[in-house]
């Protein structure tokens, strides 16, 4: 899957915009990206039944382009997981 054409965070709304060339737009909080990192310490917690930890004043610090996909770097220093793009582009934004 190929990267968005655009990809912008917001930090006072805490919420990265993806905007794919199929003229899609996602607005993905940052909490819920935290809560769907997919490292194997984020996935160990989902898979024991517990939550992976989001407060919601949670924001972006980063995001680095990996290729693939991207790496987020969170408020609460989290920056292990990598968020393939097919795994954004399959994310529902809450509501």
């Amino acid at each position: 899957m190929n990267a968005p054409r655009e990809i912008v965070t917001d930090a006072s709304q805490r919420v990265l915009t993806l905007r794919w060339d199929d003229g899609r737009e996602q607005r993905l909080p940052h909490a819920q990206l935290r809560r769907a990192c997919a490292c194997a310490e984020c996935r160990r917690l989902r898979l024991d039944g517990r939550e992976v930890p989001a407060a919601p004043d949670i924001s972006l610090l980063d995001v680095q382009l990996m290729g693939y996909g991207v790496q987020l770097v969170f408020s609460d220093g989290h920056a292990r997981g990598i968020y393939p793009w097919r795994y954004l582009a399959q994310m529902d934004a809450p509501g």
